[in-house]
Order: structure tokens, then sequence, then C-alpha cells
């Protein structure tokens, strides 16, 4: 089912005929932000971006004036999440326990996985999905996050930590899969979108933004923090 936007205004739910590609699922209309009434609005608004164009990064990143600023980094960081996931899938091709035996980011970095009850070495591939799983967790938590309208400072301020989690993710897949990562960059902007983000909302110390996505990043000395 998708929905499709009527000429008086209103939404119907509009059924898929067999045979349609994935790529025609979500082919409707596009919405103006201040005419979408649902609660999962911005959601809605930052995959109407990301869909027509993912590197207009500044566009996609721009915030509407109306928009709470909490809701619209929290809204950022669940998309981020769920698009790694498709980097996840492509990693487990040739990221193996074997092989990838720690969470590892050129040979200056190795990370702990927090998924555990003391902080431990895992495989890179089982930290990714335990670092996916476990912000999944936090950002569907009632208990922290029970409004999509409007969201508390202080849940406000678990964001940067899942941001450094996972951007461990992209740094591990840059110095280690350079290939998948390429092409996975290549079609979504995802870590550099991610990279603009976190250092427009100061979510993370540059020190540890350590794959050079941005020109001003470029810097030898500086990738290698």
């Amino acid at each position: 089912m998708s929905k499709m936007k009527m000429a008086d205004g209103s939404t119907v739910l509009r059924r898929n005929r067999p045979g349609t590609k994935a790529k025609d699922f979500c082919r409707w209309p596009d919405e103006p932000f201040e005419e979408m009434d649902s609660t999962l609005a911005v959601q809605q608004y930052i995959q109407q971006l990301i869909r027509h164009n993912p590197a207009n990064i500044d566009l996609i990143l721009k915030m509407p004036d109306s928009q709470d600023e909490g809701v619209w980094k929290y809204e950022h960081l669940r998309q981020f999440c769920m698009e790694l996931n498709g980097l996840a899938v492509r990693l487990q091709g040739e990221c193996h326990p074997e092989t990838c035996t720690q969470m590892t980011a050129t040979e200056q970095w190795i990370f702990l996985c927090a998924a555990h009850k003391t902080p431990k070495e895992c495989p890179a591939i089982d930290y990714t999905r335990h670092t996916l799983d476990g912000a999944a967790c936090l950002l569907n938590s009632n208990k922290y996050f029970p409004s999509r309208v409007s969201i508390k400072e202080s849940s406000v301020a678990k964001l940067g930590s899942v941001c450094r989690r996972v951007y461990r993710i992209f740094s591990h897949a840059y110095f280690h899969h350079r290939s998948i990562f390429d092409e996975f960059e290549n079609e979504t902007c995802l870590c550099k979108r991610f990279t603009q983000f976190v250092t427009k909302y100061n979510l993370m110390s540059k020190d540890n933004l350590i794959v050079p996505i941005l020109e001003e990043d470029s810097t030898p000395g500086e990738s290698e923090a």
C-alpha cells in the first residue's frame, strides 16, 4: 500500500499492483512540510528529501522554521540508523568474525562494545549489529522518547552517545572495507550527511570524525586524530 494525495487535499491509500518494482513503491507526489499533519511528519519530510536527491545534503539538513530542534535531531538520527542497516548487510559479505576480530578503524582505534554488561571487544560485524540494535532500542524507548512531536532536553542529550557509536560503523567500513564503503556512499551520501549533521549540531568532537569525507577534514594529520 502507498499514499496518494487527491485533488481535494485528502489522502488515500493506494494498493500497489502485483509486480510493482521496489523503486516505484514511494513514487507519490511531494508534499510541503506545512501540509503534513501526521505525528510522523518530520520523518516523512526527511525521507521525502532523501528520496528526491540524497546528494542535496544542505537541503536535507535544513530545519523548517516551525520545527522543534530536538525532534529534528532525533528523527535524523533514527533515519541514519535505518539506512546504516543497508551498509551492515553489505559488510556481512566480507566482514567475518574470523578476519575482523575487533572493531577497529586504522591501527590507532579499537572500540569496545557497550552491548555487554561490561564493555568488551567484539568482532566488527557483531559490534555493528549490537550497536544498531542498541540504538534502535533507545530511540524506540517509550521511557526516553514517548513522543515524536516533543522531546525532553534530557532525552535529546542522549543522542550524542548514539552518534559516537554508530559512526564507528562508518569508520570501520572506510578503513577496512573501502570498496563496500565507496559503493554505498556513492549511492546514499550517508557518511557525508552524517558527518555534516553531527558537526552542525555539535553532537561529536571533530577529533573523532576520522573518515576524511568533508573537504575540511582531508588534512592527513586531522584524519588520524
